[in-house]
């Protein structure tokens, strides 16, 4: 193996990236919309590139080798001052991209985005705005591709999703809480309370969803005991990506979901849904915003800026208390 004879495609540093922060050829050949035999080429046709191998393909997740964990913060170097390069071509030609180009999990994109948005643009001219809704592994995806600069969702401090992983900067934008919420029955209690019912139906999220990683990261143990411990057994009858679409089957008496506060707050307030439990089975969330960990167009960078970003990496925190639109 030798890079002598071989040029090197750009497309196979992505490549290596995207596996790097997945840690499964699977995963991360979907993140760059891409089949797999033909992403584990590309893996394959780097190493030869490299000279050594980069991926110790026996290990499960995936590891890079000694050669691999070397290589990738260069890669990184490399890509980001590629995408810098580009972006001040473009300014230079007067083509820069004005737009600003967001990423946003399906609940935030109703119930936060636009308020925030209104109070983001008393201080800032963003300009022509693009946004994008899907579940949360699909808008990490488009931050891997560099599709977007921006991802807006949710999160929590014991619970690093894949942006953390891959230590995109991050800043904390206000908080919210997921509450195990039921349809009342005639006499206005839950159809389905966790404190009382045997066998519990649970509305649930997807492994695609940020929510559901949170809540079964946080609530997992409680999930798990049995009648006569802290909580009931629970039984999962739906299965659904977004929270909108858990909230039409609870209102509907099919189950318990645990929905953003923000979401169910008018439906709570006029008693169309009910808590279903107390304070022990909620879990606090926060509402998050990520960037590009490279250089972006002036007007994103500005954006960065005022919603207190600062230093790159910046940790969710109370840098940010002060921002418009927090929650």
């Amino acid at each position: 193996m030798g890079p002598d004879n071989r040029t090197l495609d750009l497309e196979w540093l992505e490549d290596f990236v995207a596996l790097a922060e997945s840690g499964n050829f699977s995963r991360a050949a979907e993140a760059r919309a891409i089949a797999q035999p033909a992403f584990s080429r590309h893996i394959r046709s780097l190493e030869e590139w490299v000279g050594v191998d980069l991926i110790d393909r026996g290990a499960h997740p995936v590891e890079l080798t000694g050669g691999g964990r070397r290589f990738l913060p260069l890669v990184r170097d490399v890509l980001a001052s590629l995408e810098a390069a580009r972006i001040k071509a473009r300014l230079a030609q007067g083509q820069a991209a004005a737009s600003l180009r967001f990423a946003i999990t399906h609940a935030l994109s109703i119930t936060f985005f636009p308020r925030w948005l209104g109070a983001l643009e008393t201080r800032l001219r963003p300009g022509p705005i693009e946004t994008m809704s899907n579940h949360a592994r699909a808008c990490e995806d488009l931050m891997y591709q560099r599709r977007v600069q921006f991802v807006l969702c949710h999160g929590h401090a014991d619970v690093p999703g894949r942006l953390d992983e891959g230590r995109y900067p991050v800043v904390k934008l206000g908080d919210d809480v997921l509450r195990p919420v039921s349809a009342p029955d005639a006499t206005g209690r839950p159809l389905f309370e966790l404190e009382r019912s045997t066998l519990l139906p649970v509305l649930d999220y997807s492994d695609a969803s940020g929510l559901g990683r949170i809540l079964r990261a946080r609530l997992h143990r409680r999930f798990a005991e049995p009648k006569g411990g802290a909580g009931p057994g629970m039984s999962i009858v739906f299965t659904a990506h977004n929270a909108f679409m858990l909230k039409t089957m609870a209102l509907a008496g099919r189950g318990v979901a645990w929905l953003p506060e923000s979401l169910a707050a008018d439906e709570l307030r006029t008693r169309q849904l009910v808590p279903a439990g107390g304070d022990a089975w909620q879990v606090p969330i926060e509402v998050r915003l990520y960037r590009q960990n490279a250089e972006m167009t002036p007007t994103a960078e500005a954006l960065w800026q005022v919603v207190g970003g600062g230093a790159a990496g910046a940790a969710p925190g109370p840098q940010a208390a002060g921002l418009p639109g927090t929650m």
